[in-house]
Parts: C-alpha cells; structure tokens; sequence
C-alpha cells in the first residue's frame, strides 16, 4: 500500500525541508537494477541491498528515501543519492 496522499503532505526531506513525492515506477526500476549490481550506496557510503518497493523523493530529485514495510524512513545517513545511478538506458 502506497504512502498516503494525506501522510505525504506532512512529510518532508530531513536534508532540505521540502516537500517528498513518491518515487515512479521508472525510478524504482532503475534504483533495484543498480542494487542488483551493487552499485547503490546511501550518503554515508553503507552499501544498499534489499530492492525498494515504494521510496519518496526529495523536491529537487537528488535523494531517494526507502519506504520499507509501509513506513517512510525519513533517516537522513539512509537517504539515497539519485546522482550515482546509472542512466535509464544503462
């Protein structure tokens, strides 16, 4: 079950303080292709492994926050950087 449209208006990136919106299924796409390669690290570095199912987005795109069993983790150190993704075509 998605994160509540109701939850998500109260939400906001720890690093920003902008607003989150849900991740696409394009972007979850591509962030589980790179857990499968072992090329997602969250911002401090620690390997990420378990694939996403659901993430919320920080408002300029650059972070990914892991949604795991329905409940957004808002932990900054957990956070992803969008940037070390591979392009969509990759």
């Amino acid at each position: 079950m998605p994160v509540s449209d109701e939850l998500l208006q109260m939400l906001r990136c720890p690093v920003e303080l902008s607003p989150l919106r849900a991740a696409d299924a394009e972007l979850l796409a591509r962030v589980n292709r790179a857990i499968d390669q072992q090329l997602v690290r969250d911002r401090v570095g620690q390997l990420v492994t378990a694939r996403l199912d659901e993430g919320l987005v920080n408002h300029s795109g650059g972070l990914l926050y892991p949604v795991v069993d329905e409940i957004p983790s808002l932990i900054a150190d957990e956070a992803i950087p969008l940037d070390q993704l591979p392009g969509p075509a990759e």
